[in-house]
């Protein structure tokens, strides 16, 4: 089976940005179940930039796709964090080179004069703390969708 291509999904590659709580919630939700090497994180202190290349499930496909009965698709993806003071980790062995990523959700915390903390919580209780001047993050899909190697949508247990 071929790969799909941009011209066959609806609507177009995503590019969003959040400066507010509201958008950022939007970003979180279509960058959920996405799985990265540690490998794929950058942190550029000079531009003050902290990018994550995301092979991104197209949660916005999922339903058409479950519809039409085709397989689910995923997406490579860079998650631009841009306004950067600080980053740290905590579970998250940088130096493990075979480690992979799975995003569950990122949160803001409010400071002072618009300045903040973006959480990027990851399955198994890592996470990636950002310390930013104001809420600035991209979503941009980078690639052609592809079929999803396990061919099934993520699952989330009931709560």
């Amino acid at each position: 089976m071929a790969d799909a291509r941009f011209t066959d999904a609806d609507p177009a590659p995503l590019a969003l940005l959040a400066s507010d709580v509201e958008d950022l919630n939007v970003i979180s939700a279509l960058a959920q179940d996405a799985v990265l090497p540690v490998t794929e994180i950058a942190f550029d202190g000079r531009h003050r930039q902290l990018a994550l290349l995301l092979n991104r499930f197209r949660w916005e496909d999922a339903e058409q796709a479950r519809r039409e009965g085709r397989p689910y698709e995923r997406v490579r993806a860079v998650l631009l964090i841009s306004d950067v003071l600080k980053v740290q980790s905590d579970g998250i062995d940088r130096k493990d080179k075979d480690l992979i990523l799975e995003l569950l959700t990122m949160s803001w915390q409010a400071g002072e004069d618009g300045a903040g903390r973006l959480l990027l919580e990851f399955a198994g209780d890592g996470t990636l703390a950002v310390e930013a001047e104001c809420l600035n993050v991209e979503l941009r899909d980078v690639t052609q969708p592809y079929v999803a190697p396990s061919r099934r949508a993520p699952q989330h247990p009931e709560d």
